[in-house]
């Protein structure tokens, strides 16, 4: 059996019953509780986690006395606590079990990334979900210091649920897109996800076929085929997953623009365009053919988009 039919088989995937959710004191935090919310369900544990951050790292431009650093110590656990007794009472609304930690790293000098890793693995997490602020154009939990640290070291999937998005009505997910590349990883993140669609969302798998093309070994035209024989194979496949749900689902095969344009790109003003609730893409892809669902990827459509997504590891 072939990698790819025994991904389509296989029935086994990590249950989500363990969510760690990052919040600080920010708008994007709340945005995420109230996604969480929505998100999980009674049986499930969500951890709500605060990371007190050291004055001194956080705003390295600034001179600190001793008093003024024990005050601005202080003032940092009090906002956490509140954030954290904020998002716990949204998320508690959903029926799930919710507790609340605070962690201090006001004395210390190491990456809060390392702290939030550290503690989604001692909490066993299926699942670390987290806040974006683009706004700057990057992700708060998700920046340089950060993303990285987090994308490479977490155990676990991660959700980020960007400051922007808001969704037109409270409930269960309407509609989540799935990121196709041909590959058994992409399939296994399906599965993964399914797992969080309740029986009315719409459902939706594509292919982006990349006609950006940046190869000189062969014709443009005859790659171009070749990327679209792959992605009405992998759309079956996806579709013989689909066929087990009892949700409504179809597939669809898209195209880049043939300037100026890339898969990443390609997939948010999907999910843009279908108003989607999330979008669904495996962190680690195939290196054949299309290869396009690797981490880089995974990373530029985190920080491109609008809409909450849901990275996949393998072994999740």
């Amino acid at each position: 059996m072939s990698e790819l039919a025994t991904a389509t088989a296989a029935d086994s995937v990590r249950a989500i019953t363990r969510v760690t959710m990052a919040v600080d004191a920010s708008p994007a935090s709340q945005r995420l509780a109230a996604y969480v919310r929505d998100l999980v369900r009674p049986g499930m544990h969500v951890s709500v986690v605060g990371i007190a951050e050291n004055p001194r790292v956080l705003t390295p431009q600034l001179a600190f006395d001793d008093a003024m650093l024990a005050t601005a110590r202080q003032g940092m656990r009090r906002a956490v606590r509140d954030a954290l007794g904020r998002a716990s009472g949204i998320v508690s609304a959903s029926g799930a079990d919710v507790d609340a930690r605070l962690i201090d790293q006001s004395h210390e000098d190491g990456a809060i990334a390392d702290a939030l890793v550290a503690d989604a693995r001692t909490f066993h997490a299926d699942l670390l979900a987290v806040g974006a602020r683009q706004h700057r154009g990057m992700l708060r939990w998700t920046d340089a210091s950060v993303s990285r640290p987090v994308t490479r070291d977490a155990h676990c999937s991660m959700l980020i649920v960007p400051e922007r998005f808001e969704r037109k009505h409270t409930g269960p997910l309407e509609r989540i897109v799935f990121a196709i590349d041909g590959s058994a990883a992409s399939l296994h993140a399906m599965r993964y996800a399914l797992q969080l669609a309740p029986a009315q969302s719409r459902l939706l798998a594509v292919y982006v076929v990349d006609r950006a093309l940046r190869f000189q070994s062969m014709p443009a035209l005859l790659l171009e085929d070749a990327y679209i024989a792959e992605g009405e194979r992998a759309l079956g496949h996806a579709a013989t997953i689909f066929a087990r749900c009892p949700n409504p689902s179809k597939t669809a095969l898209l195209s880049t623009r043939t300037v100026g344009d890339d898969i990443a790109h390609a997939l948010v003003r999907e999910a843009i365009r279908l108003q989607a609730d999330l979008l669904v893409v495996g962190t680690h892809g195939r290196r054949g053919l299309s290869g396009w669902l690797l981490g880089s990827v995974a990373r530029r459509v985190a920080r491109l988009s609008d809409v909450p997504v849901l990275l996949v590891r393998p072994t999740a």
